[in-house]
């Protein structure tokens, strides 16, 4: 297997990888908040549900289009942290006897892009070069320095 060609592709797959699962995530929220895909919306101001629903969909939507990325990934990480622990644990010490794979998938599919970023293909990384080549100060969301490898 070469590996240098897969390392060359990473940063597109982990864009791809981060819209997914800033899709899945917003659809979730946007069922929850505001009724569609066949669920009933929560009532306004719920809690927890249309609290974590809302934190779904605004923070689905920043994590699919790579805009403030580390910080919306963050915040979703915990709030299903949150969801696992006082939802799901209570009936069971894993995931698979509690129903709980969704928050822990998700949990830690953000906890990866708060280390990661958003990869190629973000808004973030659009505003960012733009910034650059106009001679303001260079940042560091969306820019990934993928080295090649051998292993």
């Amino acid at each position: 297997m070469d590996t240098a060609r897969l390392t060359a592709r990473q940063p597109l797959v982990l864009a791809l990888f981060r819209m997914v699962i800033g899709l899945l995530f917003a659809s979730q929220g946007a069922a929850t908040v505001l009724g569609v895909l066949g669920r009933k919306p929560e009532e306004v101001g719920e809690w927890p549900y249309w609290y974590a629903g809302l934190i779904e969909l605004v923070c689905g939507v920043l994590v699919l289009l790579g805009v403030g990325t580390r910080a919306a990934a963050l915040l979703s990480s915990g709030a299903m942290a949150f969801a696992y622990f006082t939802v799901h644990q209570k009936d069971g010490l894993f995931p698979l006897q509690n129903g709980g794979e969704a928050p822990v998938l998700y949990c830690w599919a953000f906890l990866l892009l708060v280390f990661t970023g958003p990869g190629a293909l973000s808004l973030g990384s659009l505003r960012t070069r733009r910034r650059s080549s106009a001679g303001g100060p260079p940042g560091q969301e969306g820019q990934v320095s993928v080295a090649p490898t051998r292993s």
